[in-house]
């Protein structure tokens, strides 16, 4: 395979840079990215505490009493600011960081993250006080969702110009199955912003709040979850978990069955035929779990340097949750679901048990590493974390299921808890993280760019290299 690395780089002078030069770049790059990476992350915990997770607390207590009605534009809020402001955050920093380095990309000006962050910043921020507050909405709805697809399209450009490294023959490498699942759910979070952009508009325009219509709601929520989320983690699995479980590489061929069975599904959703796509989802998500091979031993031991053992276990229980989500989403839809309390199950199935759940255990983790620090601040805080989420998760969609259809009153009781409990584990989520980032780096980030270039080296220059690099870590997880 041909190197992405140019085999000789020169100043601005016209003076060609030695390996030790072309190494403390890439490592000032690096630690640059590490930094911008870490900030990105910060800012995505911080919608995922207050207005996220605080704001749906309140939303339970209030819920709870089953006499009070909640504003739509309060729920939609709360969401919002989860999957935008929170997932949404996340997203976009790890792909500035690792998208170019898996594609064997080279560097990029790093004043794209932190344009994109400000705009991305700006506009989740704008609508979720848009929301919750009413202010000038007509005019704020509309602007903050521009300033969210601004904040999209200058990430777009930074990653999507990397191409895929050349064979020996010169010929570009074909796309492994994992990168054109990610680039998928890419295009899905593009299309989850245009639509966002589209109703944001129509809604100034003609409605009388800033919440969504519920018939447009509903559509969007699938476009969201299984269009841009579920398709996104599906990639991102299939890339990192079987070699930290040890399984054996994924089926690719079901891989790519599954997901386009799942983009099958979000445009019927779209479509209104949201009883055929929900049976459509299922499928998908049995495929996927089958080509990842989730439930299968694995061949080797798993890869627990700097996490809890119990990582495997809950790394497979995000994805019995995305089981059940699917299945509720059935339920839902061919029952009609009048309380909503049902697809309300099914959506927090979806986007805590199974994407949170994922971030939770592959985020703490890679993005340790990939923020230049050895190991996550705490394991024992990551089991509690995860296992507080799962029994939250867990005690809200029984308790959804049970009280809102009107089975069993006492069910309403145990929406605050479940929301407190869920609290409790996102705090503690973010605080292990945090106290991660602030620790004092013991060593360099890893530098990808470097070790590409290495390649290039003559045996003397390799030397040189070497010598520069002694006490850098392994960039390999």
């Amino acid at each position: 395979m041909m190197n992405a690395f140019p085999t000789r780089i020169e100043n601005a002078a016209g003076r060609e840079l030695s390996p030790t030069e072309i190494f403390a770049i890439s490592r000032q790059h690096e630690v640059g990215l590490s930094r911008m990476l870490a900030t990105y992350i910060s800012v995505g915990l911080a919608f995922m505490l207050l207005p996220g997770t605080f704001l749906g607390v309140c939303n339970l207590f209030s819920i709870s009493g089953h006499s009070q009605h909640i504003s739509a534009a309060w729920m939609q809020a709360h969401g919002h600011a989860q999957i935008f402001g929170w997932v949404g955050t996340f997203i976009l920093g790890i792909g500035f960081y690792s998208i170019p380095k898996m594609r064997g990309g080279g560097q990029f000006a790093l004043s794209k993250p932190w344009i994109a962050l400000a705009l991305w910043t700006s506009g989740v921020v704008l609508r979720w006080f848009t929301n919750v507050y009413q202010w000038h909405w007509r005019v704020a709805l509309p602007v903050s969702a521009t300033l969210e697809l601004m904040a999209f399209l200058v990430f777009f450009a930074a990653v999507s110009h990397h191409k895929p490294q050349s064979n020996s023959s010169g010929k570009k490498a074909s796309l492994a199955a994992w990168t054109v699942i990610v680039m998928i759910g890419t295009f899905g979070f593009l299309a989850a912003l245009i639509a966002n952009l589209y109703c944001a508009i129509t809604s100034a325009a003609k409605s009388t709040s800033p919440a969504f219509a519920h018939s447009f709601d509903q559509k969007f929520l699938v476009l969201i979850g299984w269009g841009f989320l579920v398709v996104t983690v599906w990639g991102f699995t299939a890339r990192w978990v079987p070699v930290f479980l040890g399984l054996l590489p994924p089926r690719n061929r079901s891989l790519l069955t599954a997901t386009a069975l799942n983009v099958t599904g979000v445009v019927l959703a779209t479509l209104g035929l949201l009883r055929l796509a929900s049976v459509v989802l299922l499928l998908g998500t049995a495929i996927v779990v089958y080509a990842l091979r989730m439930f299968e031993p694995g061949v080797q031991p798993a890869k627990l340097n700097g996490v809890h053992r119990s990582f495997p276990f809950f790394v497979r229980a995000a994805y019995a949750w995305l089981l059940i989500a699917a299945s509720l989403g059935i339920w839902a839809f061919f029952s009609g679901d009048p309380s909503g309390g049902i697809g309300g199950a099914s959506r927090h199935a979806l986007t805590v048990g199974f994407v949170s759940m994922m971030i939770f255990g592959v985020g703490q983790r890679v993005l340790p590493a990939f923020s230049g620090m050895k190991l996550l601040f705490s394991t024992r805080l990551m089991f509690l974390s995860m296992s507080l989420e799962m029994l939250g998760c867990t005690l809200r969609v029984v308790s959804e299921v049970l009280a809102y259809p009107g089975y069993v009153q006492w069910a309403w009781h145990c929406l605050p808890v479940s929301a407190v409990i869920e609290l409790t584990a996102f705090s503690l989520f973010a605080l292990n993280l945090f106290v991660t980032f602030a620790r004092r780096r013991d060593t360099q980030p890893a530098t990808l760019y470097s070790i590409s270039a290495k390649n290039s080296f003559t045996p003397q220059e390799r030397t040189k290299w070497n010598i520069a690099s002694s006490g850098s870590p392994s960039a390999s997880f």
